[in-house]
């Protein structure tokens, strides 16, 4: 009995072994492999094996040979060859197949580099906001409850689905579904575009931090080097008001000779649009912020600088690999929980903090009505635990087989919202004494995003003794909790790089390098006087509806097409066996409940599109159009992929449905990376 190795496609993979069948010896066919019997305990011989069969149904040619091996009742063994002249390093790299990758140092390291992940930027400065909007406390219900529909099940399908086969997205999907290996790519090319502008903002952070190292903060009054006619600074007001018929306006303390003049001033400056120093600060002189995208500007050294050394973070980060990012995520992920907690001793001690603390956590029932409150849930969800942008895979691909990746999921998912929760309570209480110092509503001093991190938290230190010290403190915290992230998003570029080029894993250093230089001349814009327009541009549309898609897709590829049973067969291989009653609730999710929630996410967001705009005013046509050029090319990736498999797979006879039907089953290659792994598969997977 012979075999072609040309029966499946990419027969560069073909991995033939000798098995004996009594008397019979001959090759096993591409596409099988030997797998230990359940039983094999009963059989005399030395150890007993059975084929397991990864072959597309319809090839006559060689039922009659796997017939044979299938139904043989001979105990089949393993022929190794040990011979003397086996190279000692290939020995080796049998015995430790994931050597060339590289692996977690321990278990801790990846759940550390994960939570660093899934918990950044946008656990502080985006949901305490997003809380305030939808319900306050009440917002917790349906937030909890999309992480158990969307979250958890999808966050826990994708690491199971990474460290079973140990490989990222861009090689995964390759093996598991041909027809879609541009699924990957596009997932890749989303974490990538994140990177671009992700380490931008965290430049801005490190000039923050640069410019706390001061006696007094450089915000703290309206300096005439960037403050507009609008800049006003309530201390310095203060100081004004203890001067008998002084005004403060246009950020001057102004004496007027008569009553007359004295009322006419005191009336502008009541009506006067103010902003506070730390706004000017950001805007003028931080950013100095262009009138629009149409005029960008020169670069600004001081954030080049600043984006340089970002980079050159990543790189002494990651240069060496999961095993260097792993004993880092230590710090960057649990670092802020230190400045989280100091911030809110400090907060709790300060007036009108319990009133803001009151106003994020006092429940609005009556806003659980409405459809946007949940979407908004989902969407804060979605985007904090990050499927379908690759990273998930490709952490999770560097586990060892049996990391039991389901705990895993469900610590990481609960810290992320314990954090988002934590966190609103320490910024309100920062924010209620904001707005006590102002005499003004919770509401009006609230923002959310750079708004929050960069203008209303750097208004409110200004106000605290060693103001410096709280400063440095925060964007500290920033610092690390956006550097967790984006350690992990350039890890999943990185690694689906390497996986195309496995000959480039011993030099990963100079993979990192090559990613670290592209990452500062792309995000050569982004430092421009009309770079936060750029930055924002990218934000809205790169990780957008594109990620609704993919994460459907690979639900629905992973349910249906090749099976929520066989996946789960897959993971009690891993983590061992599971309840029927576990198994029967992440089918449920994997078929029915993520794909359509999923789906109503991308359709609600595609109704309440609105063209892009900053600070109240639109972006130009132009702009807009390549913001939804930059949302498409993940998805025309996939697309355009899908479609050159199909016309390049060369099988006379087959139809169009038959050849993507060929396609959408798992290459002969797919399966643990491991080879004992492999042999430790459950049953014969051969389809007459």
């Amino acid at each position: 009995m012979s075999a072609n190795c040309d029966l499946l496609p990419y027969a560069e993979h073909r991995n033939t072994s000798r098995v004996e069948i009594g008397e019979y010896q001959d090759e096993v066919p591409d596409g099988m492999w030997l797998d230990k019997s359940p039983d094999s305990s009963k059989n005399t011989s030395p150890p007993g094996y059975q084929i397991v069969v990864e072959t597309p149904t319809g090839n006559a040619e060689y039922e009659d040979d796997i017939n044979v091996l299938a139904s043989s009742t001979q105990p089949l063994r393993m022929d190794f060859e040990d011979t003397k002249d086996d190279d000692e390093d290939e020995e080796k790299d049998d015995e430790d197949p994931h050597k060339p990758r590289g692996n977690w140092g321990g278990r801790f390291d990846f759940l550390v580099s994960l939570l660093g992940y899934s918990v950044g930027l946008g656990n502080v400065w985006r949901f305490p906001y997003l809380a305030y909007q939808n319900g306050g406390g009440a917002f917790v219900i349906p937030f909890i409850i999309m992480l158990i529909l969307v979250g958890i099940p999808l966050m826990f399908m994708e690491m199971a689905f990474g460290q079973y086969a140990s490989l990222g997205p861009t090689a995964i999907f390759g093996k598991f579904c041909p027809l879609f290996h541009g699924l990957g790519f596009g997932m890749v090319i989303i974490s990538g575009v994140v990177s671009l502008y992700y380490n931008v903002i965290l430049a801005w952070t490190i000039f923050y931090i640069a410019a706390t190292f001061t006696s007094v903060l450089p915000w703290e009054h309206c300096d005439p080097q960037w403050a507009t006619h609008e800049c006003y600074s309530y201390a310095d007001a203060d100081n004004c008001a203890t001067f008998n018929g002084s005004v403060y306006l246009n950020a001057t303390c102004m004496f007027p000779n008569t009553t007359e003049e004295f009322s006419y001033l005191k009336e502008l400056a009541h009506n006067a649009t103010k902003k506070t120093p730390a706004e000017d600060y950001f805007e003028n002189y931080v950013l100095e912020l262009s009138d629009g995208i149409d005029n960008v500007g020169p670069v600004k050294w001081q954030l080049l600088l600043c984006l340089l050394l970002a980079w050159l973070i990543v790189f002494a980060c990651l240069s060496r690999g999961v095993q260097s990012f792993g004993k880092v995520a230590y710090f960057t992920a649990l670092f802020p929980y230190v400045v989280l907690f100091i911030l809110l001793i400090r907060g709790v001690t300060l007036p009108g903090s319990v009133d803001g603390i009151k106003f994020y956590l006092t429940p609005e029932w009556h806003r659980l009505g409405k459809a946007k409150v949940w979407v908004e849930a989902a969407v804060q969800i979605f985007f904090s635990l990050s499927p379908a942008w690759g990273g998930l895979i490709a952490l999770a691909s560097y586990n060892k087989f049996n990391n039991n990746c389901f705990k895993d999921a469900l610590i990481v998912s609960i810290g992320n919202i314990s954090t988002s929760i934590f966190a609103g309570i320490v910024i309100f209480a920062i924010v209620g004494y904001l707005a006590h110092e102002l005499d003004q509503g919770v509401g009006d001093v609230v923002a959310q995003g750079a708004g929050l991190a960069f203008m209303v938290y750097p208004e409110v230190v200004t106000r605290l003794p060693i103001s410096p010290l709280w400063s440095f403190l925060f964007f500290f915290m920033l610092l690390t909790l956006g550097l967790g992230s984006m350690f992990a998003i350039s890890e999943t570029c990185i690694t689906g790089i390497t996986d195309l080029f496995p000959q480039w894993r011993r030099r990963k250093w100079a993979v990192v390098l090559g990613f670290a230089i592209f990452g500062t001349i792309v995000g050569l814009p982004m430092t421009t006087k009309g770079g936060m327009y750029i930055l924002q541009l990218m934000d809205t549309y790169a990780a957008s509806w594109s990620v609704f898609i993919f994460a459907s897709l690979e639900s629905l590829l992973i349910g249906w097409v090749y099976g929520a049973d066989r996946f789960c067969k897959d993971i009690e291989q891993m983590i061992g066996p599971r309840s029927r009653l576990f198994k029967l609730i992440f089918k449920i999710f994997w078929c029915f409940l993520s794909p359509a929630t999923l789906m109503f996410l991308l359709f609600f967001n595609w109704i309440q599109y609105k063209p892009i705009e900053y600070a109240g005013e639109p972006y130009p046509m132009w702009a807009d159009a390549l913001g939804w050029m930059l949302s498409l090319t993940p998805v025309i990736v996939v697309v355009g992929m899908s479609v050159y498999k199909i016309f390049t797979t060369h099988d006379e006879g087959k139809t169009f449905w038959q050849k993507i039907k060929f396609l959408s089953q798992p290459h002969a290659s797919w399966g643990p990376a491991n080879t004992k792994n492999r042999y430790d598969s459950v049953t014969v997977q051969y389809t007459p």
